[in-house]
């Protein structure tokens, strides 16, 4: 039986409609952004731009970053002016890196939220840089837009690429303008994509249009609440990308990174006159040890480590095996025989299968681990007692901890601007009601807020209590090492 003439063309039109569409969408995805600022922000020659880069990169003055950098705040201003602020930083990044997250701000277009364009690579006279897969997750996110008009004429992100191209081998970007997004929030969605591989690049420049003697003290401010993670003191700082600024901010205190200025510099110190000048900084947030500098003026040797963990082998085994002995360190620092809490974790196939300590130095930490080795193997109430089949699949983790210390918080803001994730253990206290997180939970729980209510609930407290200054807070640090090491 025939289809009438016009239900015929109905589907042929909903057809056609649906493959434009698709079609639209893999147009949009399969473009590249053409530079915008080439030529005029930077040269549009590739021997010229590669040559102007590498002179910068020659002759950078600045701080000497020791350790890894995983984010750095950039200028984003015409190379003449800012481009030797900006090789001060990058000339120090690994050069291994395989994801650049770059966040900037939107000039030349309005912009609500947070968007990550639909293309396919970024250009620049160096070459095509494509966009990492992980762009593409968080786009779907409904947290971002895609708003092409914003990224089309920004210089921002772009001017980040040309340094990027000369020092890294091979890697892609997450490009994202964000205008007034909530930085903390972004920071959530962006951290659990952020591996060893990953740079973070917060584009922005300082004040603008001031004279020379009146910017100078004025971006000083902004850099110096960077440096010092000082949120309250950001409402100050005039920085055209101070959302990108706040959000690499928010990153470094969940990833519990450093930060350190590397250099500073106006227009007026590089090729302008002084009386409007436009502020440029170079910041780097620095990967660090889990380790306090008490801790790390107490570190512990390599053989007292080994000497801890057959301790704890040893004491495991002794309950398992018939004829073995705990195996007790007899060569070890003083350090072994002072006072200190210890936890002793227990991980099977890289599923946790037991962790008992104690918080308090109320023994030897010989003694500690020996006690809590045993502990975490037979009287960990959440698991059953280990098996002397199960005791080859085991891997121990120790934590040496430091005397917890008191926090004084006004309020809940105050309370997490003073915690630094993966840091600091946490423990809550209010009336008999106690419960404590070991600095390894960071990685599981990075955002502030979420590790702060598990644990007022693992205390049996109100899912909001650690909000009363009523609460009592103290913060220790670890030294962690397992035979995995």
């Amino acid at each position: 039986m025939k289809k009438p003439l016009f239900i015929s063309l109905i589907i042929a039109f909903v057809m056609l409609w649906t493959s434009g569409l698709s079609y639209a969408s893999e147009k949009a995805n399969s473009k590249s952004r053409p530079p915008a600022v080439a030529g005029m922000f930077y040269p549009d020659s590739p021997k010229e731009l590669r040559k102007k880069v590498r002179a910068f990169l020659d002759n950078v003055s600045g701080t000497k970053i020791q350790g890894k950098i995983r984010g750095l705040v950039s200028p984003h201003a015409g190379y003449i002016y800012s481009g030797i602020v900006a090789a001060a930083g990058y000339k120090q990044i690994d050069p291994s890196i395989e994801r650049v997250i770059l966040l900037g701000p939107s000039h030349r277009a309005p912009l609500n939220g947070a968007s990550i364009p639909e293309v396919k690579s970024y250009q620049t006279p160096l070459g095509d840089v494509q966009l990492d897969e992980s762009a593409s997750i968080l786009r779907k996110s409904s947290f971002f837009h895609s708003v092409y008009k914003a990224h089309e004429k920004e210089h921002s992100l772009e001017v980040q690429l040309p340094f990027l191209q000369v020092i890294v081998k091979d890697f892609k970007i997450v490009p994202i303008l964000t205008n007034n997004a909530d930085p903390e929030a972004l920071a959530a969605i962006l951290a659990p994509h952020i591996n060893s591989k990953t740079l973070v690049v917060a584009s922005s420049d300082l004040s603008h249009y001031y004279s020379y003697e009146t910017a100078v003290p004025l971006d000083r401010i902004c850099t110096k609440a960077i440096t010092d993670f000082n949120f309250s003191d950001m409402v100050m700082c005039e920085a055209c990308g101070k959302q990108a600024v706040l959000t690499l901010m928010r990153i470094a205190k969940i990833k519990g990174w450093q930060s350190i200025l590397i250099d500073y510099k106006n227009s007026g110190d590089t090729a302008g006159r002084k009386n409007r000048v436009v502020g440029y900084t170079s910041i780097a947030f620095v990967e660090r040890k889990e380790t306090s500098a008490k801790m790390k003026r107490d570190h512990l040797p390599v053989q007292d480590k080994k000497g801890l963990l057959k301790l704890a082998r040893s004491a495991i085994e002794s309950r398992l095996v018939k004829g073995a002995k705990v195996v007790r360190p007899q060569a070890c620092s003083s350090t072994l025989l002072e006072d200190r809490g210890c936890f002793v974790t227990l991980h099977k196939n890289g599923q946790l299968r037991g962790c008992i300590g104690s918080i308090e130095p109320v023994s030897p930490l010989v003694e500690c681990i020996e006690e809590h080795a045993q502990s975490a193997a037979f009287r960990d109430p959440r698991f059953p007692p280990l098996t002397a089949e199960e005791l080859p699949e085991i891997d121990i983790e120790v934590s040496v901890l430091t005397v917890p210390k008191k926090l004084s918080f006004k309020d809940g803001k105050d309370l997490k601007d003073q915690l630094k994730p993966l840091v600091h253990g946490v423990i809550l206290s209010r009336g008999f009601k106690k419960s404590t997180f070991l600095p390894q939970v960071w990685k599981q729980l990075p955002d502030k807020e979420a590790f702060l209510e598990h644990l007022c609930v693992k205390g049996g407290m109100s899912q909001n209590g650690w909000q009363d200054p009523k609460t009592e807070v103290r913060v220790y640090e670890a030294e962690v090492f397992g035979e995995k090491e």
